[in-house]
């Protein structure tokens, strides 16, 4: 990819090809961003009793599902019957519990101490 310096032309066409190629990244983020709003207002009819019955995760099996959840993550996208969370959790325990996980997946705080 050319930079801004190697541009042929004018001045006030490299000026243009500069302004384009610095603002490019902004400007894909911002339709990323509007293609995520946009599909977050989809109709979705799920049906969620049958995933509000039987066993409640607490907080080990949020711990675990934290320790699992990048391998849920990538899952998720093959398979919609793999989820990165329980929907049928017992709240804060449960939260508590994926967020250690996660963190002891990534090391925790560690490396930023360093």
């Amino acid at each position: 990819m050319q930079n801004c310096k190697t541009l042929a032309g004018t001045a006030a066409q490299k000026r243009s090809k500069c302004s384009l190629l610095t603002r490019l990244p902004l400007l894909l983020a911002i339709l990323m961003l509007c293609a995520v709003f946009m599909s977050s207002c989809a109709d979705v009819q799920h049906n969620l009793k049958p995933c509000l019955e039987g066993h409640v995760y607490g907080f080990w099996g949020g711990l675990w599902h934290g320790m699992i959840a990048p391998f849920a993550w990538v899952g998720s996208w093959f398979s919609n019957d793999i989820a990165v969370w329980a929907v049928n959790n017992n709240g804060g325990w449960y939260t508590t519990g994926f967020i250690l996980g996660i963190g002891c997946l990534t090391g925790g705080s560690s490396k930023a101490a360093s």
